[in-house]
């Protein structure tokens, strides 16, 4: 049988120690996090691996050695969530700012065959383009315009969250909500 290798946590600054000190009184943090910070709490008092996974609401002491080699090498990073499986992420940032530079076009009514912009027409576009997504899909074109901060109006178009045009009697001009971010949620 291999034996074990030692892993032990390095000292926690005052910051860490505060920081974790709070994600695990939070009642509004997610349960993992706390567990992870109750666990390395714990652990930085000097309690063993075991004592630490039960002092977090967990039995196994494995999952707190990961916790800490994490945490040895990422921070406060170790108490976020990892990707947990699935498909991988075919789209990365270059794919989605060619998305967003497709949807910021203007769409050429010979061309496109439309006025304006839905999901099935932005597809179409891309998956035509000589330099665009050929298996690009709607869901996917979807996020990515949800995560630049753009919503479906009622009115068939898309619009920037949080921005309307307003008559003035200068002009038309750009009126921006500064809590739109805070009223999504």
């Amino acid at each position: 049988m291999a034996q074990r290798r030692r892993i032990r946590l390095r000292s926690l600054t005052t910051d860490e120690r505060a920081e974790l000190a709070r994600v695990a009184r939070a009642g509004s943090e997610r349960a993992e996090r706390v567990a992870r910070a109750k666990a390395l709490l714990a652990v930085a008092d000097g309690a063993a691996f075991t004592e630490a996974a039960r002092a977090a609401g967990r039995r196994a002491g494995d999952a707190v050695a990961q916790v800490v080699e994490r945490f040895n090498t990422e921070g406060m990073g170790a108490l976020e969530r990892r990707y947990g499986g699935g498909p991988p992420v075919r789209y990365g940032p270059v794919e989605r700012e060619r998305i967003l530079r497709e949807f910021r076009r203007p769409p050429e009514r010979a061309k496109d065959q439309t006025a304006t912009w839905s999901l099935t027409t932005l597809q179409r576009a891309l998956r035509r383009a000589p330099d665009g997504l050929p298996t690009v899909s709607t869901a996917t074109i979807l996020h990515v315009l949800w995560e630049a901060g753009y919503g479906w109006q009622q009115n068939r178009t898309w619009c920037h969250t949080g921005t309307a045009k307003r008559k003035r009697k200068s002009g038309v001009v750009d009126v921006v909500d500064p809590a739109a971010t805070q009223k999504k949620k």
